[in-house]
């Protein structure tokens, strides 16, 4: 298929070609890497891209007495000329570049140019390449090689002549330069004849000998006086002698009876010089510059030799037009090859571009290679293709969607056209009829593919400029037969089942519906039905019962062993996608739930279905866009009473901007500005109008606002970088649009700042602290959160309000269509705000159970270096970096011109939609304490006010150096961070490894630290760290280990307390896990072993296999000493005993630990919210189940649906499956004020009295009429209770508001 390549190259490309062209290497039939375009590089194939021919690397020295050239920013005319002379400073090569502009172009725009910032030369010919010796024999094996090339633009009449020539110099004569023992020869030769006259001289250096003969020839250019060099010389016979003569000879030197007489060239020559002799002396001297400058500095330096050697990549790119051309950053340029192979991948030098090429010049490069070769356009756009996925370039994957909506192909679509029809792209052994039947049965047997197939065979048929296959793929339906094959169906088929086929064809492609009802009038006619004939006029056909088979197809299912919540995101998007369809779709669903007998799906229908009131059942929140998790937010949000209260009654709490206390604001432990004051009360505005429309709205569902969704997914730092980018660029296309809503994706995690980033003190254990942290973000740093990838932040001092840490630029995973609706990214910034003082106090506990690290920080912060957890809370945590990963397809620009603002909205909640739920919490919680005013200012400048109060705890943490002084350190956090990654656990055992004592290392010592809560909130949130590392597959991957909720905790065990006796259970307890820790490793050691036996059997198995090789029977026995196999015998009886007596100290100590703290009760907090996510660590689905106290029962909030959870057990057991539905964040509220803290249900629907016929306005001063329409308005809140002060001491109790 692939045919030779003729595109040609910027200048760039060839200065990068000609530092690897070696003429004097090349056969008759090898590659020429400078005259012919690049090789084909077949990407599907295993070859590894070519590695560049070994030979010298030029590095070119300028030979400036040689080069002419225009001034600086004059246009280049019909007359100008310009060349640039140089030699290698390796192999001592020459080389000449010679540009003129008398070509056959129109020359009236000469390049480089605004639409053609770079000249793109196609070779023209060779002049003269080859070898010659001179009729003495001297210099023997000297070559010339002279290319020439030409413009390609049309407007341009460029010519370049490229001239190489080989060293003047050769080999033998460099060795009679520099060969120190051929120097030594002749000097010891002239000192024989003559050893009274050589009296004290010394044998002459390399550096000595090359210097003077550099000297002579620079005295012969620059000197107008005839200088003879006697013959008995003594520098001249130590230097040189008679076996240099022919050197001598070569470059200009006659010798006669009187001596030796330098060359005579012409010295009143002009540069550039033009004489042959003049130029011969300069290529020496500048030979004789090369060989010096390769000697050792230290000799140099001793012999003060300076070698002015001026490198001439400058003036070659400044007279062929590309100095200053247009870079790509390092960053955004990315090595598309493996490790061990060259640094640019082959599709750059397809393109005639390099590797540092700015997106832009990429892009002309490409259009210039389509139109100097058209005929390989699919390889060019599959090198645009590679390097824009390489780049993870959005202007150039724009730039491929565009070539692919206006029908051109790369050679991967090419690839995967032939491929879809079972041919091999490279086989030439096939005709039309071969591929119009491989289709056919292709067809025949994947019917649901036939638009793909019919693409993949039009772009065939292009390719092969076959009218007969594009003819057969552009699907031109005449009869009753063609109509019922494109349907997929037969003859025997009823209508009923023929109008399902219809639905799913439209389903698959909807592009294709005019086409598909075209078959259904054709089939009509044919059978004469009136029933299709009907359905065709009115869309109605009547009641009938789905087969499961067709159900599955309409839902797109392909997979029927799917659990039933994916099938019912399968109906949800098809519901949003044609929403049209609804009654088919619940009759899919309808059939699906019957042939599962799921009582699950069936309540589904059913609550979708029911005629539950209005204003007694909360409202489901429309997805916008890959906002689940969003959704699942605010209506955790919107059950908190005292939060919806302030946002309902914001004016009540607004923070005036004139008030003075204004520049004393902080937030997250620095100062707020205006700015993000002001944007903070639009968010609260934003998200009153939310709550108000969730109260009044008579209907079942609400669609949050995109400026809502984006003030609450994106901070203000990330507005900042986003209109930044916007400067940068004029477009950036979405991913497309359904129904006019966009369609996004979060972004996997960029490895570089999940390994940079510190985790501050506590890693595993309370979260999101009051300090501030900022990530060093790369240009191309397009990617901050993996699935469930807790992000650890810098250290430094910061405040969990300011806990976001922008997601801007991140890079986008392809979404899995298994897991169908988000990618999601629950991380987390651990952040640590101010200490206190130290002091000196009493150490608990002496030894720590923990195999925690980390080491000092300023200000006694400290930073995680390894941890992991055991089932019991004994932490060790890894930081480590994730690889990168895949791309995601080039994204399809819309074709209709999308409203400017809109548009930039909908970018900036897309880009926001990457940001994971504990980064949005951070941002609601800082944008929510930012928009309103101070209750209190703490000792540091913090701000305190309902919202500190409400979600923030207090944690202080203890360290105890080997001098037994204990520092402290108190701070403000807004969760709890729990881990489940070494295996399933309960909640306390998951909530003893973030309090827990462990070994830390501090200055080069292991310290003991453990953490305490000093101030409970009312609502305390608890954070799942799921997100793992594999290190042998180096990727990251989600834990599904299972954690056991509790409906009730009690926290009396984690408090701060001076109280002696919960202090020595606490040690206790860290004792027993020690040694639980100690008996797990030494049962670890027991059983696992390399044969998958335990210990015991091993030895067992070795005593045996011993016994049977001394048996009578073995065809080759041997002697085994008895008390060897004694001994084997009682060992592996004592591992038996062992491991026995093993797991019953185990059971004891568990029933130890889980029974220490069992009497204190004092704290109780009940489960109120658990966020749900299934899927893997890059893709996924999120959802939330909230308990409702007052009518005691549990509600799942799927986006727009909210059902009943008639079965509790499938949010407290583990599922049986491989990808389980686990929770990774929790909300308990404190008990005793639950019924102020929490409210579910908070509706309150207008009545509407429905008139009895419209009412005909009149327009007093126009004299128009129009008919009145309802409308369901917002009332003002107004006489609101509110929830103010501190309700939360002294077993106070907040006043509980109205739902309106």
């Amino acid at each position: 298929m692939a045919s030779k390549l003729k595109g040609g190259k910027t200048p760039p490309r060839l200065f990068e070609d000609l530092s690897f062209y070696n003429p004097q290497c090349l056969s008759s039939n090898s590659y020429n890497i400078l005259t012919e375009a690049a090789l084909y590089f077949d990407a599907s194939a295993t070859q590894k891209p070519p590695k560049k021919k070994k030979g010298c690397r030029h590095k070119w020295a300028l030979k400036s007495e040689q080069c002419d050239h225009v001034e600086l920013d004059l246009r280049p005319d019909s007359s100008s000329s310009s060349t640039a002379a140089a030699l290698c400073m390796l192999c001592r090569c020459h080389i000449a570049l010679m540009i003129d502009f008398e070509g056959e172009g129109a020359g009236v725009a000469p390049c480089p140019k605004e639409d053609k910032p770079l000249h793109h030369f196609i070779y023209s010919r060779t002049e003269h390449c080859g070898f010659s010796r001179s009729q003495d024999g001297v210099n023997a094996g000297s070559w010339t090689d002279t290319q020439r090339f030409t413009c390609s633009s049309l407007s341009c009449s460029a010519r370049l002549t490229i001239r190489m020539r080989s060293p003047i110099i050769t080999s033998e004569w460099e060795a009679l330069l520099l060969d120190k023992s051929l120097i030594k020869s002749r000097a010891q030769k002239a000192i024989s004849d003559e050893p009274s006259r050589f009296e004290g001289h010394a044998v002459p250096s390399p550096i000595e000998v090359v210097g003077n003969l550099r000297t002579y020839i620079r005295n012969a250019l620059t000197s107008h006086e005839e200088r003879r060099i006697p013959s008995n010389n003594k520098k001249w016979l130590l230097c040189f002698g008679e076996p240099c003569g022919d050197l001598l000879k070569h470059i200009g030197f006659t010798c006669t009876e009187d001596g030796w007489f330098p060359p005579r060239p012409d010295v009143s020559a002009t540069v550039p010089l033009s004489n042959p002799l003049n130029v011969l002396l300069d290529d020496v001297e500048n030979e004789l510059a090369v060989l010096l400058s390769i000697q050792p500095d230290n000799e140099r330096h001793m012999a003060k030799v300076h070698v002015p050697l001026r490198p001439a990549m400058a003036e070659f790119e400044r007279i062929l037009g590309s100095k200053g051309y247009k870079r790509s950053t390092a960053s955004r340029t990315i090595d598309l090859t493996q490790e061990d192979q060259e640094p640019e991948h082959p599709f750059y030098a397809g393109l005639g571009s390099t590797m540092d090429f700015h997106d832009d010049l990429i892009c002309f490069t490409y259009e210039r290679q389509i139109a100097c070769d058209a005929e390989n356009s699919p390889y060019y756009l599959e090198c645009l293709q590679g390097i824009a996925e390489g780049r993870r370039s959005e202007d150039l994957q724009t730039k491929v969607a565009i070539e692919a909506s206006s029908g051109q192909f790369s050679v991967r679509d090419l690839r995967e056209a032939y491929q879809d029809l079972g041919l091999d792209i490279w086989s030439s052994f096939f005709d039309d009829d071969t591929i119009i039947g491989s289709f056919q049965s292709r067809i025949a047997d994947a019917p649901r593919q036939e638009p793909d197939l019919r693409r993949a065979l039009y772009m065939i048929g292009k390719h092969r400029k076959s009218v007969r296959i594009q003819h057969v793929a552009s699907n031109d339906i005449k009869t009753y037969e063609q109509a019922l094959s494109w349907l997929g169906a037969t003859d025997d088929m009823v209508d009923e089942f023929l109008v399902s086929m219809y639905g799913v064809k439209i389903h698959e492609s909807p592009a294709n519906e005019e086409l598909a009802r075209q078959c259904m009038v054709l089939i009509a006619e044919q059978r004469k039905s009136t029933g299709l004939k009907e359905w065709l006029e009115t869309g109605q056909l009547g009641e009938m019962e789905m087969d499961p088979g067709q159900a599955y197809t309409r839902l797109g299912i392909g997979d029927r062993t799917i659990d039933d919540d994916l099938v019912i995101t399968s109906y949800n998007i098809n519901m949003q996608e044609t929403p049209s369809q609804i009654k088919d779709l619940k009759k899919a669903l309808a059939a699906i739930a019957k042939s599962r007998n799921s009582f699950y799906l069936q309540s589904f229908l059913d609550s979708s279905a029911s005629e539950r009131k209005v204003s007694e059942w909360p409202v489901g929140l429309e997805n916008i866009g890959n906002t689940c998790y969003l959704n699942s937010l605010l209506q955790f949000y919107f059950t908190v009473k005292p939060l919806r209260d302030l946002v309902l009654n914001f004016d009540q709490y607004k923070m005036q901007l004139d008030d003075r206390t204004f520049y004393k604001k902080q937030v997250g432990s620095r100062k707020v500005s205006k700015r993000e004051v002001e944007r903070a009360q639009r968010f609260v505005y934003e998200l009153q109008k939310l709550f108000q429309s969730m109260i009044t709205i008579p209907d079942d569902k609400v669609t949050p606002e995109q400026e809502l969704a984006r003030l609450t997914l994106i901070s203000a730092s990330g507005e900042e970088n986003i209109r930044r980018k916007s400067i940068l660029s004029t477009h950036r296309p979405s991913l497309g649009d359904i129904d006019g809503q966009p369609v996004l994706g979060p972004l996997p995690a960029s490895p570089d700042v999940v390994a940079s980033m510190d985790t501050v003190m506590f890693t595993n254990g309370i979260s999101n602290s009051d300090s501030c942290a900022t990530h060093p973000r790369s240009e191309e740093d397009v990617s901050s959160d993996d699935t469930l990838v807790e992000t650890p932040a810098l250290g430094g001092k910061a405040d969990n309000d300011l806990m976001i840490l922008d997601s801007v630029e991140k890079e986008q995973a392809q979404v899995q269509l298994e897991d169908d609706k988000e990618n999601s990214a629950p991380a987390t910034v651990d952040l640590t705000r101010l200490q206190t003082p130290d002091k000196t106090l009493e150490p608990e506990i002496e030894w720590s159970p923990s195999l925690t690290n980390t080491e000092e920080r300023p200000h006694g912060q400290l930073r995680q270096v390894d941890s992991g957890q055991s089932p019991y809370g004994q932490t060790r945590q890894t930081v480590t970096a994730f690889p990168a990963p895949p791309n995601r397809p080039p994204p399809v620009p819309p074709r209709n011109k999308p409203d400017e603002s809109k548009r930039a909205i909908q970018q900036e909640v897309e880009i926001g939609a990457q940001q994971d739920v504990t980064e949005v919490i951070a941002n609601v919680l800082f944008q929510l304490q930012c928009a309103i005013r101070p209750e209190n200012i703490d000792e540091f400048g913090e701000q305190i006010d309902q919202i500190k109060t409400l979600f923030f705890a207090k944690q202080k943490s203890y360290i105890t150096n080997d001098r037994g002084e204990v520092r402290s350190n108190e701070e403000f956090v807004s969760d709890i961070k729990v881990d489940v990654a070494s295996g399933p656990r309960d909640i306390y055992a998951a909530l003893d490894g973030a309090f827990d004592v462990q070994e830390v290392e501090v200055g080069g010592s292991l310290e003991p630290q453990y953490a305490a809560i000093s101030q409970l909130p009312p609502v305390l949130q608890i954070l799942v760290q799921r997100a793992q590392f594999d290190p042998e597959t180096k990727r990251p991957f989600k834990s599904n280990n299972h954690l056991e909720l509790k409906e009730t905790i009690y926290m009396d065990r984690y408090m701060d307390t001076s109280d002696v006796n919960l202090a020595q259970r606490r040690q206790a307890c860290w004792a027993w896990k020690k040694d639980l820790a100690n008996l797990e490793a030494r049962r670890m050691d027991l059983t696992k072993t390399e044969m998958d036996m335990d210990m015991p059997a091993v030895l067992s198995s070795a005593a045996d296999y011993l016994r049977q090789c001394t048996s009578d029977e073995s065809d080759d026995p041997v002697e085994v000493e008895p008390k060897l196999l004694a001994s084997l015998e009682k060992a592996s009886s004592d591992a038996t005993a062992e491991l026995s007596e093993i797991e019953e100290q185990m059971k004891v100590l568990g029933t130890n630990i889980n029974s220490q703290f069992a009497d204190l009760r004092e704290l109780p907090y009940r489960l109120h919210s658990v966020f749900i996510h299934r899927g893997m660590v890059n893709s996924g689905h999120y959802w939330i189940y909230i308990y409702d106290f007052v009518n005691s029962m549990w509600r799942k909030y799927n986006d727009g649906y909210v059902t009943e959870v008639t079965d509790p057990n499938i949010i407290f057991e583990t599922e049986e499956s491989s990808r389980p539905a686990t929770p990774y964040f929790l909300v308990y509220v404190r008990d005793n004020l639950k019924s102020d803290l929490v409210e579910s249900v908070c509706r309150n629907v207008p009545e509407i009295q429905m008139p009895q016929e419209d009412t005909v306005m009149a327009d007093e001063e126009t004299g128009t009429t129009e008919t009145s329409k309802l409308s369901h308005g917002i009332r003002p809140v107004e006489n609101r209770k509110q929830f103010v002060g501190d309700p939360w001491g002294s077993g106070g109790r907040a006043s509980q508001a109205d739902c309106w």
